[in-house]
């Protein structure tokens, strides 16, 4: 099952790493290539999404549940292909709802942000995942520089998560209202 888990995480790799592409085209170039972007952005998220789902339901059946828990180095390729899918499903909502203004005035800036962070994530993930095949590579120095070691357990503060909820409450706030007034 393992080399099956190998196989499948490349579709969202693959599909994530286009869909920055087309977003970094999209928010930079001006012209047909910018709209042809926009138009196609869509339904590569959406199958993004798909094959991000079903690479980690085959990763979650490689080991027990109860073995990768138990190993930090587990536990973080977990937690980093979950937040990885929590962006690019943020960021293929913001592009279902918003349409053809997805791409219009600083919103442009928030899914090229949301794409690039996305990305960083995934290729973490991609890194931890090398390092419990025994494949490390030099990516794992980088996040070292940035004060984390692949092989203990990534915890975020208390008062991170708070910050990040009253940011999450904010923004739907302002989105709201920004409705309202469109309307």
């Amino acid at each position: 099952m393992s080399g099956m888990h190998h196989m499948l995480v490349h579709f969202p790799l693959g599909f994530w790493a286009l869909a920055t592409l087309m977003i970094l085209v999209g928010t930079l170039l001006p012209g047909r290539m910018a709209e042809l972007n926009h138009i196609a952005l869509l339904p590569v998220l959406v199958l993004s999404l798909l094959a991000a789902l079903v690479a980690i339901i085959s990763g979650l059946m490689v080991w027990p549940l109860e073995a990768s828990t138990a190993s930090p180095l587990a536990r973080n390729h977990i937690l980093t292909a979950l937040w990885s899918l929590g962006v690019f499903t943020m960021l293929t909502v913001l592009v279902w709802r918003a349409g053809s203004s997805a791409f219009v005035g600083a919103s442009r800036w928030v899914l090229l942000l949301l794409a690039l962070i996305g990305i960083a994530i995934f290729a973490t993930t991609g890194t931890i995942g090398g390092h419990l095949v025994g494949a490390t590579t030099q990516f794992s120095e980088l996040l070292k520089l940035f004060g984390w070691d692949v092989y203990h357990t990534f915890f975020v503060p208390t008062w991170v998560i708070g910050v990040m909820v009253l940011i999450g409450v904010a923004c739907a706030v302002v989105g709201l209202r920004g409705r309202r007034t469109a309307s």
